[in-house]
């Protein structure tokens, strides 16, 4: 808080964001009031919280918090949470959503990764922050897009991968895939013939791992008992 107080208290102050000045002039003097609240919350801090809170399996951001995966939403404020930030701020002044310190841990991420790869369902803002972050590591090693954006429109959803690449947010030497559809729909057949089926093979391999070694123990056990 820089401030600047002359001998009758007119002056212009300089706040920050997390800053209210509050006046009182109802008698000769007057009450300087500087209220500061207490931690600045980014989009992935709330995400966070509601996951810590969530008590259902079959919610999303109940297993990002579980295995501490950030989650973002740059625009969190464009809905409910932004309704619900509306209302509050009649009851209490000072709750502050900080943008800056998301766009910071993102654009990071993507920079201090190895490789990075990126799986977007939809388009708009999610499509254009995800690519944008791996413009900042000269673009994304691997990159599948699933929308029915068209390009003829101009619109961001519409733009294929080749746009990305032009950009520099996919490397150039990268196959990029776009698919035109529902991701709703496309996006758990893609899963089931691809992650989903990688997983099992595993489940499957270590459950053959592990009963060559019980039977392995129970031939061990039996020479035993022979020589015995």
């Amino acid at each position: 808080l820089n401030t600047n107080l002359n001998t009758n208290l007119n002056t212009n102050l300089n706040t920050n964001l997390n800053t209210k000045l509050a006046t009182n002039k109802t008698s000769n003097s007057t009450t300087l009031t500087v209220i500061v609240p207490g931690e600045v919350w980014s989009p992935s801090k709330i995400i966070r919280r509601m996951g810590q809170h969530i008590d259902n399996k079959s919610s999303c951001l109940y297993w990002a918090y579980k295995n501490d995966i950030p989650v973002f939403c740059p625009a969190i404020t464009d809905g409910a949470v932004g309704d619900v930030v509306f209302f509050h701020s009649y009851k209490q002044h000072g709750f502050v959503i900080d943008t800056a310190q998301d766009i910071k841990k993102i654009n990071e991420m993507a920079m201090n990764a190895p490789k990075t790869g990126m799986l977007i369902l939809g388009g708009g803002i999610v499509k254009h922050h995800i690519c944008n972050a791996n413009l900042m590591r000269n673009g994304a090693d691997f990159s599948v897009f699933i929308n029915t954006g068209q390009e003829f429109d101009g619109s961001d959803s519409g733009a294929r991968p080749d746009e990305a690449i032009s950009w520099g947010k996919i490397k150039i030497d990268a196959s990029p895939v776009k698919v035109y559809g529902d991701a709703s729909l496309l996006f758990p057949l893609i899963v089931s013939q691809t992650f989903a089926k990688r997983v099992q093979d595993r489940k499957n391999n270590n459950k053959q791992h592990h009963q060559q070694r019980d039977e392995q123990h129970d031939d061990d056990d039996d020479a035993k008992n022979q020589n015995s």
